[in-house]
């Protein structure tokens, strides 16, 4: 691997990112302790107004530095500053293998502090090579993890770059992700009416027995290689003795197809409204596009170039598919070609997870090479 990186540095950097609470609309620590950093590094930073649209705390981060050769392509990197929940009170432990975990009551917040830390780490270093680079941009928004709300937000005619590359990612450094699903969720509310269950269930309309009639003729789970549906919550009635009034449910559709995500959707819809008509209830049902599904050419310039950055650190890099959504799904759909990279966190989204020193280097390696590479993966 060219040029070494120093693992106590590293998990310092880490360790001061997790330990800085940033839930979801909560980012402003957070947000200001990249602001300082980036701007250490020589970066022209921005905020948006983001977080009030939001309701939160801080906007989405926006920042260019100026590269030594203007004959580059601008790239642009993306890690999100958010956190899911248990998220207050994070802090790190180092394992003697190199392995950083949390203190097992909270998440440990490598996703996605391990994609910040290997950002900053990679710039620093390419900074410091002494060879020529273009225009570096970083997109850090806010929101992420609740269907990429933040950076929806953001006005993506700022953006430079053709190309990007979002760490945002479990697995080991090399896999990067070209292709990733729609996302469609929905609510739904089925109305019947109350009764005592004992002296006239006869008056009642059972909301409850509706939805679950829906339900059954619903095929859930993977519906093919493409497509998988879920109904992922549902609460109904108010009492053992009183016929279900109301029912709520949510769900959501993911698809490689977004034409057959939605169908999914709708095919639910339509067995819900079926089963109501029938017993004389009544639906209200709404749903929503969270991302849409995109996929980038093999050969595309920005994949050449991660594979190029790949070997040349000494890893063999590979393109793969995710069923998750990031930040990319809004940079692809505003025109700009990104992937996303895996960036040495696992078992995300809960409080057993970790990320690996050795990883991390890899990462702020990779970003080096992205940034010091030319156009064609040279």
């Amino acid at each position: 691997m060219p040029a070494s990186f120093d693992e106590k540095k590293l998990f310092e950097l880490f360790s001061g990112l997790v330990s800085t609470d940033s839930p979801t609309y909560g980012e402003r620590q957070q947000a200001d302790k990249l602001k300082a950093l980036l701007t250490e590094l020589g970066f022209e930073v921005t905020e948006d107004s983001a977080g009030e649209r939001l309701g939160g705390t801080a906007g989405n981060l926006y920042g260019i530095l100026k590269g030594t050769d203007p004959a580059r392509e601008p790239v642009l990197f993306s890690s999100h500053l958010d956190t899911v929940s248990p998220a207050l009170g994070k802090r790190t432990v180092l394992h003697e293998d190199g392995t950083v975990t949390s203190g097992g009551d909270t998440v440990l917040g490598a996703d996605d502090a391990a994609g910040l830390v290997e950002i900053l780490e990679g710039v620093r270093s390419a900074i410091s090579s002494g060879r020529p680079y273009g225009d570096i941009e970083v997109l850090l928004p806010v929101a992420e993890e609740v269907y990429t709300k933040g950076s929806k937000l953001f006005d993506l005619s700022r953006i430079r770059s053709k190309t990007a590359y979002v760490l945002d990612m479990s697995g080991n450094i090399g896999s990067a992700a070209i292709k990733a699903p729609s996302i469609i969720s929905f609510k739904a509310e089925v109305k019947g009416r109350a009764s005592h269950s004992g002296f006239a269930p006869e008056k009642g309309i059972n909301a409850l027995a509706a939805a679950s009639r829906a339900i059954a003729d619903t095929p859930q789970g993977r519906l093919d290689e493409e497509t998988t549906f879920n109904i992922g919550t549902l609460t109904s009635g108010e009492a053992s003795n009183i016929v279900p009034e109301r029912v709520a449910l949510t769900g959501e559709a993911r698809g490689f197809d977004h034409e057959k995500a939605l169908a999914a959707v709708l095919s639910f819809k339509e067995a819900l409204e079926r089963e109501a008509q029938e017993l004389g209830a009544s639906v209200s049902f709404e749903h929503t596009v969270e991302v849409k599904a995109y996929s980038v050419a093999e050969d595309a310039e920005v994949t050449k170039r991660f594979l190029s950055a790949a070997e040349r650190i000494g890893i063999k890099g590979r393109t793969v598919t995710t069923h998750g959504g990031s930040d990319n799904h809004t940079l692809t759909a505003g025109g700009i070609n990104g992937i996303v990279l895996s960036c040495g966190m696992y078992n995300v989204h809960s409080v057993n997870e970790y990320t690996k020193l050795p990883e991390l280097a890899k990462g702020a390696a990779l970003v080096r090479e992205l940034i010091l590479g030319k156009a064609g993966g040279i």
